[in-house]
């Protein structure tokens, strides 16, 4: 799996860029405001299929999705431009995503369709000049040849594409009652004249395409695949994959809960083995001899190397299907169903490695998926947490606390009213450092580098106004130091009631 977004992170919330300070739930919370400002543009399936031997045939897929615009409320989104930007440098087709983009809705958009077409008080959303040119055009075409057509005439209404073609049947059946109308497909829908006893008898038949089940399974589109992929409960690999899960729970199942322990819940009990290629590939980078990687395409073209895979009898063979045969030929990164292929060879090869070294080299000769399981075990439902105060996000259990170099604290002498961006400004120049407050001159400084914490500590050594040291909990922290000075304060008062007392009895 693999997805492309309008945007990430919103830059216009304050205090909404991720930090190393960050706790799972405090990072969910940030990102859960970025998922219900952006949407998908484009979401990528590779289903891989093993055949005969250690084979696999993979078909990959890209969709172009669109909001359903069939309902009762209309669904913004914002735009990031850096991401536009982005996505266009890599070829985007954005005139397929806008026009042609497959429809979706959670369940909870879901119920207000179905409660509206009950009630005969659907609409469509958009009111774009258009939108209103293509149903005006459409009435204006039927209600001309109506007048003079015969009993059993039929019209041809083409060009209507996506909800077009829903719509402009359920305007003409409501305005007219001798009326019928067929889809046909390709973006045409037959206009026939009917008398109103036939009408009725085709409304109640099984022929009619304007029934509420068949209007919802349209308007729904993208969704019915979705609940699909949860009923068969296959593996799903995607790769740094919790924004895509935060938007699989968003736009298909539910919008997303305030609690973060709910959201893991939820995603378990939908996908109950993930398993995240990033995880994946920073323990083989640990275990193999495997160079450091930052991207997927790099994890890939690392991964494909003869000297670290030998294209020996053992090793998973990945073809891709004729029809998606493109991706053998050329690179296409960035588009998702290409990355949605790259996340499950990368799989296949790193569990191939890692099984492997766990057999000494004695793998044998067709290896079967189970065993690559079995060997990925401690990875599965470990998503990786990006710089965060966890390693990886467990979706069957407890996170684990990440192991980040000592924290530094810096006391600021002589120079007041410093803010937290200054701080970061000032270090920046020799490192990265996340930085909070602790107190009106202490700042906290949090890196991932162990040789940026040894730079800082050499080089602010005999700083005139910035003291910088190894931050202590029992030294440096407010609410320790709260603590001692309410434990002096009562201790003190005790000496004073024990001496006073005394004194009184002699």
């Amino acid at each position: 799996l693999d997805m492309e977004f309008t945007g990430l992170h919103s830059t216009s919330l304050q205090n909404n860029e991720p930090s190393l300070f960050d706790s799972p739930a405090e990072r969910y919370v940030k990102a859960r405001q970025g998922v219900q400002r952006f949407t998908l543009v484009q979401l990528g399936l590779a289903i891989f299929s093993k055949e005969n031997s250690n084979k696999y045939v993979v078909h990959s897929y890209n969709f172009f999705l669109f909001p359903s615009t069939l309902g009762v409320k209309d669904v913004e989104f914002t735009l990031s431009a850096s991401s536009i930007q982005f996505l266009s440098h890599y070829g985007f087709d954005y005139n397929k995503f806008l026009k042609d983009g497959i429809p979706y809705m959670n369940e909870v958009q879901e119920k207000f369709l179905r409660q509206h077409l009950l009630a005969g008080t659907w609409k469509v959303c958009s009111t774009s000049n258009a939108d209103r040119d293509v149903m005006k055009k459409a009435i204006d075409e039927v209600t001309t040849w109506i007048a003079a057509a015969k009993e059993g005439d039929t019209l041809i209404l083409q060009d209507l594409s996506g909800y077009h073609m829903i719509d402009v049947q359920l305007v003409l059946r409501q305005a007219l009652e001798n009326v019928w109308t067929e889809p046909l497909g390709d973006k045409k829908v037959m206009v026939k004249k009917v008398n109103p006893e036939h009408r009725q008898l085709l409304e109640n038949s099984s022929y009619d395409h304007c029934k509420e089940e068949l209007i919802l399974l349209s308007a729904r589109g993208f969704t019915n695949l979705f609940e699909i992929l949860v009923k068969v409960k296959k593996p799903l690999v995607g790769h740094n994959m919790l924004m895509d899960l935060m938007h699989l729970h968003d736009k298909f199942y539910r919008p997303l809960p305030e609690s973060y322990e709910e959201f893991k819940r939820n995603i378990h009990n939908l996908f109950p083995v993930i398993i995240d290629t990033k995880t994946v590939t920073k323990s083989v980078q640990k275990k193999c001899l495997f160079p450091r990687v930052s991207s997927l395409v790099e994890a890939y073209a690392v991964l494909c190397s003869s000297n670290l895979n030998p294209k020996g009898p053992p090793c998973p063979v990945i073809a891709l299907a004729s029809g998606c045969s493109r991706y053998a030929e050329k690179k296409f990164p960035h588009e998702a169903g290409y990355d949605a292929f790259l996340c499950g060879s990368v799989l296949l090869m790193s569990a191939h490695l890692l099984l492997c070294r766990s057999t000494d080299g004695a793998v044998e000769a067709e290896p079967s998926f189970s065993q690559y399981l079995t060997v990925l075990a401690e990875h599965v439902n470990k998503v990786n947490f990006i710089r965060g105060g966890v390693s990886s996000i467990n979706f069957s259990g407890e996170d684990s606390p990440c192991r980040h170099p000592p924290a530094l604290v810096v006391h600021v002498r002589g120079w007041p009213g410093l803010t937290e961006e200054q701080i970061y400004q000032e270090f920046k120049a020799h490192c990265r450092f996340d930085v909070r407050r602790l107190s009106k001159n202490q700042f906290i400084l949090l890196s991932n580098k162990y040789k940026h914490v040894r730079h800082v500590l050499r080089d602010y050594r005999h700083h005139p106004h910035l003291q910088v040291s190894v931050y202590r909990h029992w030294r440096h922290s407010p609410s320790v130091n709260c603590l001692l000075q309410i434990s002096g304060i009562v201790a003190l008062w005790s000496l004073l009631a024990f001496v006073l007392g005394g004194a009184r009895s002699c």
